[in-house]
């Protein structure tokens, strides 16, 4: 090889290793977790930039992982925030445990006996556990789990060893059955949705907190709440809660979970729950708008000894 052959040789080299390192100087570093951030969309101009402000507004400075979903039909308004995330469902699960046995029982062409209609309405007016523990018994896994594919409810999934308040809940699923309980479905009959949204409506005062606080008397409240205190993640506390009337018809899940305490919880929700009645249903200064309990209470649900 002569040397100018040899310092080509060199010279290409050089380059070769160059194009090498280049890409590892210019690799950027792996983007860090970003916090999610609510996401709203709406039929109604300016309504979803309103709500997203107003609930982040309402989630500012609050310890916890809180999930959301809204959905208005009247205003085609949605939104969502953590809607896949799990959570232990404590006593929201007993909206499905009414839903799987009204489900079964039109399968079967029958009414709901004397006894199932008294266990369900303990079940969801005064969150009754034992009553749910019956109920959740007598149906077994087959049946719930027919009635969550039935509803989409792909995500739930339903506690073991009867500890149906740690079944696995996220707000789409939630939202799916809510959407199921207000509107005409194959799913659940006209019936069994007018019984579920009236035992709703008569939850004892001491339960009506959470999502509906702040909502304006013209609107007709339904609602299930859920709280459990575990060793992990804290305080579970969570509401459901379905409204309609003044010509809107709309849904909230709201689940959090990494509560200190149990009132520390309600009050996110409620912060939350307080911001979306107001941008969706504005009212003259004369309408009355909800004030819940200020001693919430709600069952705590039994959980394995180790939780």
């Amino acid at each position: 090889m002569t040397p100018r052959t040899s310092v080509r040789a060199g010279a290409l080299a050089a380059a070769l290793g160059a194009v090498v390192l280049i890409p590892a100087v210019a690799a950027a570093p792996a983007a860090a977790a970003t916090t999610p951030t609510v996401s709203c969309t709406s039929a109604k101009a300016g309504l979803a930039a309103k709500l997203k402000k107003d609930i982040t507004a309402a989630l500012a400075n609050r310890k916890g992982t809180v999930a959301i979903g809204l959905y208005d039909r009247s205003t085609k308004t949605t939104c969502t925030l953590r809607a896949t995330t799990a959570y232990d469902s404590a006593s929201t699960v007993k909206v499905t445990v009414l839903a799987t046995l009204l489900w079964d029982a039109k399968k079967h062409d029958r009414y709901l006996t004397d006894r199932e209609a008294s266990l369900a309405k303990a079940m969801i007016t005064k969150s009754d556990n034992n009553a749910t523990s019956t109920l959740w018994k007598q149906l077994g896994m087959t049946k719930i789990k027919g009635f969550l594919s039935a509803a989409g409810m792909t995500k739930t999934v339903p506690g073991a060893n009867g500890y149906w308040g740690l079944t696995q809940e996220n707000v789409t699923d939630e939202q799916k059955l809510l959407k199921l309980v207000t509107a005409r479905n194959s799913v659940l009959s006209d019936n069994a949705r007018a019984y579920i949204l009236k035992l709703m409506n008569q939850v004892v005062s001491s339960q009506r907190w959470g999502t509906p606080a702040g909502a304006p008397s013209t609107v007709t409240v339904h609602v299930k709440n859920g709280w459990l205190q575990r060793s992990t993640h804290g305080w579970r506390v969570h509401s459901l809660g379905t409204f309609n009337g003044g010509g809107h018809d709309y849904m909230m899940s709201v689940l959090t979970h990494g509560n200190s305490t149990m009132s520390y919880g309600v009050t996110t929700i409620q912060n939350v729950a307080k911001a979306i009645h107001k941008d969706l249903v504005p009212t003259t200064s004369g309408v009355a708008r909800y004030t819940p309990t200020s001693t919430p209470s709600e069952a705590h649900v039994a959980v394995p000894p180790q939780g």
